[in-house]
């Protein structure tokens, strides 16, 4: 199976064949949907999206760490990183198979 991306673009052009709207009012929604969702998880540190999923924002101490080419050891700074818990709708969806 041969992995392809799905860009910003992909889904202008998406919007735009779906709905109809233009490619430019396609790219400001979908830059405000992102931009929106963004904003919300750093403010809230949770977003929930009904029958999509939750995003988390979750705190990382600082750790020893080992570069495994070079054996080289650093430190790994704090961090916040991103969580992504999908709902039983989207599992249920990811799961189904084609019945063809």
């Amino acid at each position: 199976m041969i992995r392809k991306n799905l860009t910003k673009k992909d889904l202008i052009n998406s919007i735009y064949m779906q709905i109809g709207f233009s490619k430019n009012i396609s790219e400001n929604l979908l830059e405000d949907l992102l931009f929106t969702i963004i904003e919300s998880l750093k403010n809230e540190k949770k977003l929930k999206l009904s029958k999509f999923g939750t995003f988390l924002i979750r705190s990382k101490k600082k750790r020893i760490g080992r570069n495994p080419k070079t054996k080289e050891i650093k430190t790994i700074s704090d961090r916040d990183v991103v969580l992504f818990k999908p709902s039983k709708e989207f599992k249920t969806l990811v799961n189904l198979k084609d019945e063809s």
